[in-house]
């Protein structure tokens, strides 16, 4: 029995069949029962399974389709998704090439229309009355699916032109062919040409047909909604020019009853000269230069978090301000009109913005035998391993900790939110972008030593500065602050876990983030994932992020749960993929987030949850409704020659830039590091290894003071024998184990508090593996915080009082 012919395609319907789909080269074209509706093409294995089971669907308006042959077509959407499909004819491959080709341009102009939906102005003023935005909506609407009509005759038009050449094409070569056996077959392909051509036809007849009822249908409607706005237009200039007319005749009287100084009778005159009286004409003047500083709207106005303000409405003026806050609003105003007046006192003291340096010398060319350093140190931590320049970058582990701000914008945008769960989408995406530097960043950053400091003041362009410190010497540990103008605060403690694999590194960053907001109260804090260096050994070096953040507020109890996915060859995802969903303290989720965390990030808000099928790990997955996804980070490009510069992105290459006024133990004073900035490795070499030595004998002296504070005098004298007794140090500073040297912040095979194992026995004193290393850092102090129950180092004030008097005399003598 054959299948029933399907019906002829018309623009918006639902068109159905079977096709042979490609699957593998074991199984080859398989028959499956195609789907097409709403834009969308989907694929079963019978019209059974329609109720229960999709094997696939594909979205036409980004799809690409492309014809092979007489029976075979192509639909891909970019690589992700590919169909190899094939009909039984070649007259049904064109019925379902038009029915695509359709489906394709509706949905493109659907999406093209739910773009523009989003504007913050109505495309036609609102007419006044209580039905006047009905009024609106019905003719929106009505012009709408007219406009969809024409792009449906414009499709069929451009069809009609297609098969109309290519049957003319086949009428010319029927006319020039010889009477034979090629006759049989031109006309077999003539008729299947013209019966293409009367498929087409069809469709563009019936699309005229509907264009046609319509416009016969709402053009009286029009023309009556036309003669209203043209009587409320004539009413309003009639009533603007009684109010001119008043205007000028209450001015008048005004000036006439009154004897005005010239400076008051010439608002341009009285600006010049002395403070402008109350409630004169100068007032309007400020009044105008006060909104017409607000160049850029947008800056004020967050992501709506209710689905209605998306619909275009006239309230929209309303819902803005709402959403900031007028208190906001007038504060930003302010900033703007103060920065846009150049009579204000403050802009003639504004000092102009220091031009920052955006490039570096280019990174030489040195040969490495890094098999003959690596193969002896598999196993092992990272601070274990004696690591020369020539695997570094010119960057201290600090100056890394404080390109996290490098879109600080996030933050600021984080701290105007009114709504917690909006303000967590941001604050996700700016621990998602904190990764976005490392993706071509193979190079190691250097060991801070212990007590070096970095600070980064961009108050005066971003409005944000922060300070980061090396806080311990065992484990290696830098604690970071940074504050902003914007009421936002960020301080982390990192401490780096690291395992050598061979073909691969594992770096485990512990510690955590917080964030605080001042205006809302609200805390976050979250940890990092695992970043994983790949061919270490052979190949060229790559960079991965995998594992899994919780992002908590800890004031409201939202959560924000993102999984970094490993890349994986086999895997059919895009690689570096992120996603994430905020939910409330009951588990509602609300937002969906999704992206790649080396280009960009969106999110999009959640209408309706429910369960779906069961996965490949047998859990059921959660199945999200959501509005059009927004944009709410995009990486920012990479200097021009970037891949010369260590990959170093505009933030980057200005950290490590020479500068006035910081602290002697700032990084940027470090000698090894800009030595090897400049080129010259080797004498970076030795210079790293002068630091480390002169370390390793400041960490001596400080154990030796903290053996004698808590010693007896009697057992004070064996105590320093035994920190100076060849057995601690040979194993220190002949550095013949790979494992008993390490790089700038450990050079002894174990930390001075842990127990080693001694081949003599166990230590006769117990002070030997007892005591700590009395160092205090400088400018943090050790806490336990309420919120989240960690214990962190955290700011604790005086740098930058420092910095301003210029006292460094507390710093210790580092380089």
């Amino acid at each position: 029995m054959s299948e029933p012919k399907p019906p002829t395609p018309t623009p918006g319907d639902t068109y159905k069949g079977w096709l042979f789909k490609w699957t593998n080269y074991i199984k080859g074209y398989q028959r499956r029962w195609f789907v097409l509706s709403n834009g969308l093409l989907s694929y079963y294995r019978t019209q059974a399974e329609m109720g229960h089971t999709c094997r696939g669907t594909i979205n036409l308006a980004t799809a690409n389709i492309a014809v092979e042959d007489s029976c075979n077509f192509v639909i891909s959407n970019g690589g992700a998704q590919t169909y190899h499909l094939k009909a039984n004819s070649e007259v049904e491959r064109q019925r379902w090439i038009t029915a695509l080709e359709l489906a394709k341009a509706k949905a493109v102009r659907m999406q093209a229309e739910s773009d523009d939906s989003g504007d913050d102005c109505p495309a036609v003023p609102p007419t006044s009355g209580q039905g006047g935005g009905c009024r609106n909506s019905e003719v929106q609407s009505t012009l709408r699916t007219l406009n969809s009509k024409v792009e449906d005759l414009t499709t069929c038009n451009d069809l009609i032109v297609k098969h109309g050449s290519a049957l003319q094409r086949s009428l010319s070569e029927l006319e020039g062919i010889r009477v034979g056996g090629e006759m049989g077959e031109k006309i077999r392909q003539v008729t299947e040409r013209a019966t293409l051509f009367r498929i087409t036809s069809n469709a563009m007849i019936n699309a005229c047909r509907d264009f046609l009822s319509l416009a016969q249908s709402h053009s009286k409607r029009w023309q009556k909604a036309l003669q209203v706005e043209r009587d409320q237009r004539i009413r309003l200039e009639e009533t603007l020019e009684q109010l001119a007319k008043q205007h000028n005749h209450l001015e008048r009287a005004f000036r006439g009853a009154t004897v005005l100084p010239p400076s008051f009778s010439n608002p341009a005159l009285g600006n010049k000269g002395g403070v402008p009286g109350k409630g004169d004409a100068s007032d309007e003047d400020d009044d105008n230069e006060f909104f017409d500083a607000m160049e850029d709207p947008a800056e004020f106005i967050t992501v709506p978090a209710d689905p209605k303000y998306h619909r275009r409405s006239g309230s929209n003026v309303s819902g803005i301000s709402n959403e900031t806050g007028m208190d906001d609003q007038s504060v930003n105003f302010d900033e703007l009109s103060l920065a846009s007046n150049p009579e204000s006192p403050q802009s003639l003291e504004l000092e102009p913005v220091r031009q920052r340096r955006t490039r570096i010398p280019d990174k030489p060319n040195y040969y490495l035998n890094l098999w003959s350093i690596m193969k002896n140190c598999i196993g092992k931590e990272l601070s274990k391993i004696p690591m020369p320049v020539n695997f570094n970058e010119p960057l201290s582990m600090l100056q890394r900790l404080s390109e996290d701000l490098e879109y600080y914008e996030l933050l600021d945008k984080a701290a105007k939110c009114q709504s917690s769960l909006e303000q967590m989408c941001y604050v996700a995406a700016f621990t998602v972008s904190s990764y976005s530097t490392t993706v071509h960043r193979t190079g190691k950053p250097f060991n801070p030593l212990l007590g070096e400091t970095f600070e980064l003041d961009r108050l005066k362009e971003c409005g944000y500065r922060s300070l980061c410190e090396q806080v311990s010497h065992h484990p290696p540990a830098a604690a970071h602050h940074a504050i902003s103008e914007k009421g936002w605060t960020l301080r982390q403690e990192i401490t780096l876990a690291s395992k050598f694999r061979g073909k691969y590194l594992s770096i485990m960053p512990l510690g955590s983030i917080q964030c605080l907001f001042e205006k809302s109260n609200n805390h976050y804090s979250w940890k990092k994932v695992t970043t994983t260096v790949h061919n270490i050994i052979v190949g060229k070096l790559w960079i991965d992020q995998s594992g899994e953040i919780d992002v908590v507020n800890h004031k409201t109890g939202d959560r924000c749960h993102l999984k970094f996915a490993p890349y994986s060859y086999f895997s059919r995802d895009v690689p570096r993929k992120v996603t994430g969903v905020v939910t409330d303290k009951d588990g509602k989720a609300h937002y969906v987030l999704s992206g790649t965390w080396d280009e960009k990030m969106e999110f999009s808000r959640v209408m309706q949850s429910s369960k779906g099928e069961n996965g490949t790990e047998g859990k059921q997955r959660t199945v999200y409704q959501t509005l059009k996804a927004k944009e709410i980070w995009k990486k920012n490009p990479l200097p021009e020659g970037a891949e010369n510069m260590y990959y170093f992105s505009s933030l980057a290459l200005t950290l490590n830039e020479p500068e006035e006024g910081v602290a002697p133990t700032d990084s940027r004073k470090r000698p090894d590091q800009r030595l090897m900035e400049d080129g010259r490795w080797d004498e970076a070499n030795a210079e790293k290894q002068r630091l480390e030595e002169k370390q390793r004998t400041t960490r001596r002296e400080r154990e030796r003071e903290a053996v004698k504070a808590v010693s007896p005098p009697e057992e004070a004298v064996t105590e320093d024998s035994i920190n100076d007794s060849p057995l601690k140090t040979d194993a220190v500073e002949t550095g013949t184990e790979a494992n008993e040297v390490s790089d700038e912040t450990d050079t002894e095979d174990s930390p001075p508090h842990t127990p080693v194992a001694s081949p003599y026995g166990p230590s006769p004193n117990p002070y030997l593996s007892a005591h700590q290393d009395n160092y205090q850092a400088l400018w943090f102090e050790k806490l336990d915080d309420s919120a989240s129950g960690e214990t962190l180092h955290v700011y604790k004030g005086g740098y930058w009082e420092a910095k301003e008097q210029g006292s460094w005399d507390m710093c210790a003598d580092i380089f």
